[in-house]
């Protein structure tokens, strides 16, 4: 799933390439992509891109008077063609959810592929006059990017997180912007904190893991300037330190980078860094060896 660094370079890509062009049309393959109803997909046709912003993990395209809101979901992506397809992909087949196509001008016709692996459809478009219209924006905390982000304003959520597990606090959406799966595991392996830690802990242990939070986006951020969207999945994943590298060496201690499975998603750690060298508990593995 694209997360705030990822969305974050998918913005200024997407800014360098559509604002300004004029909209064609939007094509809609997965009709159940498209969550809103009140303002037609034609309204587009003929108004200009005019922003390109982001909303935690959202993407906000303004065009004309209204916002095309993207959430990529876990398995969706972007690709700009500088070229329209002769060929139109079949509604409810393949990849293709959307293509948002430019009108043909001086700087040639392209169109934006919005894509989803798989079968199953979870990304999600909003055809809004205000994006906060759009539910999962409304809900969202406070961005971590934002200067009005300060250490007090995160000590105070883990606060009132109480014994809350520190992992789902860093994941859920309407207590930080933009945080995912991936990075959670990333900023709490920077911080050496367990991922079962309580989201109430000591004001040391909380300054560690503001600095491990800051430090851990503004890298990831700094890799992925000016990473065209097809190569910024290869780049986050090389980047990663734990996530994703069960199995695997930690780059720090050396120690085996251990995984803890749910029914839905995984977390990765190390247990040298992280957990005083004792593994966490697989849920999952355990039920499987009863």
């Amino acid at each position: 799933m694209p997360e705030l660094p990822e969305v974050t370079a998918l913005v200024a890509d997407l800014r360098r390439r559509a604002v300004g062009r004029v909209v064609d049309r939007l094509d809609t393959r997965a009709f159940a992509a498209l969550k809103t109803a009140g303002i037609a997909s034609t309204a587009l046709n003929g108004l200009t891109v005019d922003a390109v912003d982001r909303h935690g993990k959202f993407l906000d395209l303004r065009i004309g008077p209204h916002h095309l809101v993207i959430h990529l979901a876990r398995a969706g992506w972007m690709k700009w063609r500088d070229e329209v397809p002769d060929t139109v992909a079949r509604s409810g087949k393949g990849p293709l959810a959307a293509r948002l196509v430019f009108a043909d001008t001086d700087t040639g016709d392209a169109c934006l592929d919005i894509t989803e692996a798989g079968t199953k459809k979870s990304l999600a478009l909003y055809l809004v006059d205000d994006p906060g219209e759009v539910p999962g924006v409304a809900r969202l905390g406070p961005d971590p990017l934002d200067p009005s982000f300060t250490f007090d304003v995160f000590a105070r959520i883990l606060a009132d997180a109480g014994r809350s597990q520190i992992k789902g606090v860093l994941r859920n959406q309407s207590l930080i912007a933009g945080i995912g799966n991936a990075y959670s595991d990333e900023i709490l392996h920077v911080a050496r904190m367990s991922p079962f830690a309580p989201a109430a802990m000591t004001g040391d242990d909380a300054e560690r893991l503001y600095a491990a939070l800051e430090s851990t986006l503004a890298d990831a951020i700094a890799r992925a300037a000016g990473v065209p969207a097809a190569g910024l999945k290869g780049e986050k994943r090389s980047g990663m330190r734990v996530h994703g590298r069960t199995g695997e060496q930690c780059p720090v201690c050396g120690d085996t980078v251990r995984e803890v499975t749910y029914s839905d998603s995984s977390l990765q750690y190390c247990p040298t860094c992280q957990t005083k060298g004792k593994p966490l508990a697989d849920r999952v593995l355990s039920r499987l060896l009863k």
